[in-house]
């Protein structure tokens, strides 16, 4: 070999069993270890960031996670029931943050909430729900509010697409009749 001219040499093979020593590994091989590892957890994350659990709800049970969190102020947990396009595409930090000044400018209360049995149309499924809320600005009484849910398949689970209230013409399909008892 020439001088001023480097060229890497593989590590010797050792006996470990007649020598005691462990087989050395150079810094190359263990900076390609880790920079493998790395790769492949930074591959899995968003994966793990969705639960096994969470990719086989049902869509009323997504729908009852995602008012579950927004109630408890969970907005992290809000941000993984919903399509990247009901997130505007915002991460999941950011996306918590503006809901979270959202909720507390408006002085938004979740009382209660009821999810009625979904149907599905097509590849997309329609989730109503009766809402019990109250804010400053649009609902300060407190009035019932009947929405209805639309959800997608997006990366291996139902996420919410959309989310609207219904007037009382349109709330026949979806919501049963309630009749006073007699």
């Amino acid at each position: 070999m020439s001088e001023g001219r480097w060229r890497s040499q593989p590590a010797e093979a050792t006996d470990c069993s007649s020598s005691g020593r462990e087989p050395r590994t150079t810094d190359h091989e263990r900076n390609r270890f880790i920079v493998f590892f790395l790769a492949v957890l930074s591959l899995a994350l968003p994966v793990a960031a969705q639960t096994p659990a969470a990719q086989n709800d049902a869509p009323e049970q997504v729908v009852t996670r995602y008012l579950q969190a927004l109630k408890d102020e969970k907005f992290g947990e809000a941000w993984d029931c919903l399509t990247a396009g009901m997130r505007q595409k915002k991460s999941r930090e950011d996306w918590a943050k503006e809901q979270q000044w959202q909720l507390q400018m408006s002085e938004t209360k979740i009382f209660e909430f009821h999810v009625f049995p979904g149907k599905m149309k097509g590849d997309k499924a329609f989730v109503p729900n009766l809402l019990s809320s109250q804010d400053k600005f649009l609902n300060q009484l407190g009035v019932p509010e009947h929405e209805l849910y639309t959800l997608v398949r997006e990366d291996g689970g139902w996420k919410i697409d959309q989310q609207q209230l219904l007037e009382h013409s349109e709330q026949g399909p979806w919501f049963p009749e309630t009749k006073p008892a007699p």
